[in-house]
Protein backbone atom coordinates (compact mmCIF):
# COMPACT_ATOMS: atom_id res chain seq x y z
CA UNK A 1 0.00 0.00 0.00
CA UNK A 2 2.54 2.35 1.01
CA UNK A 3 4.65 1.90 -2.20
CA UNK A 4 1.24 2.05 -4.57
CA UNK A 5 1.77 5.40 -6.86
CA UNK A 6 -1.60 6.35 -5.85
CA UNK A 7 -0.94 6.65 -2.48
CA UNK A 8 2.34 8.39 -3.08
CA UNK A 9 0.79 11.03 -5.06
CA UNK A 10 -2.11 11.57 -2.98
CA UNK A 11 -2.04 14.61 0.10
CA UNK A 12 -5.71 14.25 1.23
CA UNK A 13 -6.77 9.98 2.24
CA UNK A 14 -9.41 8.75 3.88
CA UNK A 15 -9.41 5.09 5.56
CA UNK A 16 -11.64 3.39 7.84
CA UNK A 17 -10.41 2.31 11.42
CA UNK A 18 -10.60 -1.34 11.04
CA UNK A 19 -12.80 -3.91 12.45
CA UNK A 20 -11.32 -7.24 13.92
CA UNK A 21 -12.45 -9.17 10.84
CA UNK A 22 -10.76 -6.12 8.44
CA UNK A 23 -7.31 -5.70 6.87
CA UNK A 24 -5.58 -3.48 9.64
CA UNK A 25 -4.90 -0.15 8.63
CA UNK A 26 -3.18 1.32 11.97
CA UNK A 27 0.30 1.24 9.98
CA UNK A 28 -1.09 3.14 7.08
CA UNK A 29 -2.31 5.55 9.29
CA UNK A 30 0.81 6.02 11.09
CA UNK A 31 2.42 6.45 7.27
CA UNK A 32 0.33 8.87 6.45
CA UNK A 33 1.48 10.98 9.56
CA UNK A 34 4.87 10.73 9.04
CA UNK A 35 4.85 11.58 5.20
CA UNK A 36 2.69 14.59 6.70
CA UNK A 37 -0.33 13.89 4.21
CA UNK A 38 -3.47 14.76 5.58
CA UNK A 39 -5.88 11.74 7.36
CA UNK A 40 -9.35 11.57 7.32
CA UNK A 41 -11.29 8.96 8.59
CA UNK A 42 -15.78 7.96 8.32
CA UNK A 43 -17.99 9.35 10.91
CA UNK A 44 -21.27 7.18 10.32
CA UNK A 45 -24.68 8.80 11.23
CA UNK A 46 -26.74 6.19 12.52
CA UNK A 47 -30.17 5.31 11.26
CA UNK A 48 -29.07 6.56 7.90
CA UNK A 49 -26.84 6.21 4.99
CA UNK A 50 -24.97 9.66 6.23
CA UNK A 51 -21.45 9.25 6.77
CA UNK A 52 -18.61 12.02 6.75
CA UNK A 53 -14.83 12.28 6.62
CA UNK A 54 -13.20 13.69 8.98
CA UNK A 55 -9.84 14.88 9.99
CA UNK A 56 -7.56 13.35 12.50
CA UNK A 57 -4.64 15.44 13.67
CA UNK A 58 -2.72 12.85 14.46
CA UNK A 59 -2.17 8.71 14.49
CA UNK A 60 -2.42 9.34 18.36
CA UNK A 61 -5.77 11.00 17.76
CA UNK A 62 -7.44 7.72 17.68
CA UNK A 63 -7.00 7.20 21.27
CA UNK A 64 -9.49 10.35 21.73
CA UNK A 65 -12.57 8.76 19.76
CA UNK A 66 -15.79 7.32 21.17
CA UNK A 67 -16.56 3.67 20.17
CA UNK A 68 -20.04 4.03 18.29
CA UNK A 69 -22.69 0.87 19.58
CA UNK A 70 -21.17 -0.92 16.11
CA UNK A 71 -17.62 -1.41 18.07
CA UNK A 72 -15.72 0.94 15.32
CA UNK A 73 -13.62 4.32 16.63
CA UNK A 74 -15.12 7.21 15.64
CA UNK A 75 -15.22 11.29 16.20
CA UNK A 76 -18.64 11.67 18.73
CA UNK A 77 -21.79 13.60 17.10
CA UNK A 78 -21.06 16.63 19.14
CA UNK A 79 -17.35 17.04 17.76
CA UNK A 80 -17.58 19.32 15.30
CA UNK A 81 -14.45 21.03 15.32
CA UNK A 82 -12.82 18.27 12.41
CA UNK A 83 -12.64 19.39 9.03
CA UNK A 84 -15.30 17.62 7.11
CA UNK A 85 -13.33 16.53 3.81
CA UNK A 86 -16.06 17.71 1.38
CA UNK A 87 -16.31 20.93 3.34
CA UNK A 88 -12.11 21.93 2.29
CA UNK A 89 -10.22 20.44 -0.81
CA UNK A 90 -11.90 17.06 -0.82
CA UNK A 91 -10.38 13.85 -1.47
CA UNK A 92 -7.33 12.19 -3.34
CA UNK A 93 -7.85 8.71 -2.25
CA UNK A 94 -10.15 6.47 -0.28
CA UNK A 95 -9.27 3.51 1.03
CA UNK A 96 -12.53 1.21 1.41
CA UNK A 97 -13.63 -2.05 3.61
CA UNK A 98 -15.65 -4.60 2.35
CA UNK A 99 -16.99 -8.25 3.17
CA UNK A 100 -16.87 -9.41 -0.48
CA UNK A 101 -15.02 -8.11 -3.75
CA UNK A 102 -15.14 -9.21 -7.66
CA UNK A 103 -12.21 -8.30 -10.46
CA UNK A 104 -14.57 -6.00 -11.67
CA UNK A 105 -14.70 -3.54 -8.97
CA UNK A 106 -17.72 -4.43 -7.31
CA UNK A 107 -18.00 -4.34 -3.56
CA UNK A 108 -20.24 -5.72 -1.12
CA UNK A 109 -20.22 -3.73 1.89
CA UNK A 110 -22.31 -3.80 5.10
CA UNK A 111 -25.88 -3.13 3.63
CA UNK A 112 -26.57 0.63 4.87
CA UNK A 113 -24.44 2.00 1.36
CA UNK A 114 -22.43 4.56 3.51
CA UNK A 115 -19.35 4.77 0.80
CA UNK A 116 -21.72 4.98 -2.15
CA UNK A 117 -23.54 7.57 -1.10
CA UNK A 118 -20.31 9.42 -0.10
CA UNK A 119 -18.58 8.72 -3.39
CA UNK A 120 -21.63 10.16 -4.67
CA UNK A 121 -21.31 13.20 -2.57
CA UNK A 122 -17.62 13.45 -3.47
CA UNK A 123 -18.67 13.78 -7.64
CA UNK A 124 -20.09 16.62 -7.22
CA UNK A 125 -17.39 18.41 -5.62
CA UNK A 126 -15.42 20.56 -7.25
CA UNK A 127 -12.08 18.23 -6.45
CA UNK A 128 -14.02 15.24 -8.55
CA UNK A 129 -13.99 11.91 -7.37
CA UNK A 130 -11.44 10.77 -5.13
CA UNK A 131 -9.38 7.21 -6.53
CA UNK A 132 -10.65 4.46 -4.80
CA UNK A 133 -8.67 1.46 -3.41
CA UNK A 134 -10.17 -1.33 -1.32
CA UNK A 135 -8.15 -3.13 0.95
CA UNK A 136 -9.02 -7.37 1.17
CA UNK A 137 -7.99 -10.40 1.98
CA UNK A 138 -7.38 -13.07 -1.04
CA UNK A 139 -10.36 -14.83 0.58
CA UNK A 140 -12.70 -11.92 0.03
CA UNK A 141 -12.07 -12.05 -3.64
CA UNK A 142 -15.27 -13.69 -5.28
CA UNK A 143 -16.67 -14.39 -8.98
CA UNK A 144 -18.86 -11.86 -8.45
CA UNK A 145 -20.51 -9.88 -5.98
CA UNK A 146 -24.68 -8.94 -5.68
CA UNK A 147 -25.03 -5.24 -6.90
CA UNK A 148 -27.52 -2.38 -6.73
CA UNK A 149 -28.24 0.02 -9.22
CA UNK A 150 -26.59 2.78 -6.77
CA UNK A 151 -23.36 0.82 -5.90
CA UNK A 152 -20.22 2.36 -7.01
CA UNK A 153 -17.47 0.66 -8.53
CA UNK A 154 -14.25 0.69 -7.08
CA UNK A 155 -11.26 1.86 -8.89
CA UNK A 156 -8.22 -0.79 -7.61
CA UNK A 157 -8.36 -3.84 -4.82
CA UNK A 158 -5.66 -4.72 -3.32
CA UNK A 159 -4.94 -8.13 -1.54
CA UNK A 160 -2.34 -10.37 -1.16
CA UNK A 161 -0.67 -11.97 -3.94
CA UNK A 162 -2.76 -9.37 -6.38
Amino acid sequence: VIDHPKYQESRRIAIFLSMPDEIQTEEIIKDIFKQGKECFIPRYKPHSNHMDMLKLSSAEDISSLALTSWNILQPSDDDNAREEALGGGGLDLIFMPGLGFDKKGNRLGRGKGYYDTYLERCMKHPSGKPYTIALAFREQICESVPVAENDIQIDEILYEDC
